[in-house]
């Protein structure tokens, strides 16, 4: 019987957009975006729900237009999740084989892996994700299960995402009084990984770093496995808001004004002259020297991007080979990638997704990097559903994820 196409529908509620993202799964793993629904958020500051009625009624406002749009009716969708509460650790379980049993058995790896899944959290908080990172069996590193090899020691490293549970609830909730199901509850940054970063990015290291509104989530990729993820409750308004408290501009005025006439680089050249906002009739409305504007963009995206360096694992920028990929809204930001490269060091880059077709202005545009990752995030999981027991730890080695 031939393989039938699937739909998955990929949400993200941030905190300047809500974006419902439907695709189509055909066949031969290819992906269609059938549409997508967008709408400016309300009730949401810094990734987290605040106003429930208002984010009720931007999340339903988004629905129909991704349904109008795709020509679908939805009725469930892969939830991307971020705010400072969430946190990514690693941890490591270690099991000795027992006398007698010289070879590894599948409960062995069972047992060191429950052993490293079991990390204490905050009793507010809740699992998110349990990633596989790679197994050791008498300190050497394997990157698939060691079951079947001659061994005494054999352990399991995991990145473990958790988070404060009333407020993933809270998430959930809004999703189902439109009413639609949660197929799965996904941390932004590994979705956005998914659509940013390839086998061979991963194999060398690199950093996806996602800037939006409110947050900036990263996922930090080495050696072909996940070693660091979180997000910094910083992102594009914190930059608005800057330009409104030091020219005092009205915040629309200073949104406007960051995006059409803002740089984030250092290039002294792109900070002569003034910048102005031109009204309805041709006229200055608004007249800031550039230089002032430019620095007060380039010190707080400074500042957001290097904690991000920050967070990350001692040596971890220095083994990134592939570089820094940057996605999420703020990240348009003129002279934003020149900024990221005077942090970091690294070569900067925009994702690239040729294996994906549809609205090709829509899906290659960084604002909706995270819910488009979630529609590959989704395909990937129904991968290793459908994979016969003997090879899922392959198929999750080749695609990057674990759960």
């Amino acid at each position: 019987m031939p393989r039938r196409t699937k739909i998955h529908v990929g949400l993200e509620i941030g905190t300047s957009k809500t974006c419902l993202v439907v695709g189509e799964v055909k066949p031969d793993t290819a992906v269609k975006i059938l549409g997508i629904g967008v709408t400016k958020t309300a009730g949401v500051r810094k990734g987290e729900i605040y106003d429930f009625p208002q984010a009720r009624a931007c999340l339903k406002d988004a629905l129909v237009k991704a349904e109008d749009a795709s020509d679908v009716e939805i009725g469930s969708v892969f939830l991307a999740i971020t705010g400072s509460h969430i946190q990514g650790v690693n941890n490591r379980g270690t099991f000795r084989l027992p006398e007698g049993e010289p070879t590894v058995a599948p409960e062995h790896v069972k047992e060191a892996s429950e052993i490293a899944r079991d990390v204490h959290i905050p009793p507010d908080h809740v699992y998110i994700h349990n990633i596989i990172r790679n197994y050791r069996l008498d300190g050497l590193e394997h990157h698939t299960s060691p079951v079947g090899l001659f061994g005494k020691t054999v352990e399991s490293d995991f990145h473990i995402v958790h988070g404060i549970g009333t407020r993933i609830q809270n998430s959930i909730k809004l999703v189902r009084e439109m009413p639609l199901e949660v197929d799965d509850v996904v941390f932004s940054p590994i979705a956005t990984a998914q659509l940013a970063l390839d086998r061979e990015h991963r194999d060398r290291g690199a950093l996806v770093i996602d800037i939006g509104g409110g947050t900036t989530d990263y996922a930090l990729y080495l050696d072909g496995s996940i070693a660091a993820s979180g997000c910094i409750p910083v992102g594009g308004d914190h930059v608005t808001n800057d330009i409104h408290l030091v020219t005092g501009l009205p915040f629309s005025k200073a949104e406007k004004l960051k995006i059409l006439e803002g740089d984030a680089s250092a290039d002294p050249a792109r900070s002569l002259g003034t910048a102005k906002l031109i009204d309805d009739r041709g006229f200055a409305e608004v007249e800031v020297r550039r230089s002032i504007l430019n620095e007060v963009i380039r010190q707080r995206l400074e500042e957001t991007l290097k904690l991000v360096y920050h967070r990350l694992p001692e040596g971890g920028v220095e083994a990134i080979g592939s570089g820094v990929f940057l996605t999420g809204g703020t990240s348009l930001m003129r002279g934003f990638s020149e900024l990221a490269f005077d942090v970091f060091k690294r070569d900067i880059y925009r994702p690239e997704t040729p294996e994906i077709s549809g609205n090709r202005n829509s899906f290659k545009d960084p604002k909706y990097a995270t819910a488009i990752g979630l529609i590959r995030y989704a395909q990937i999981l129904e991968t290793e559903r459908a994979t016969p027991p003997g090879i899922i730890k392959k198929i999750s080695r080749l695609f990057w994820f674990g759960k």
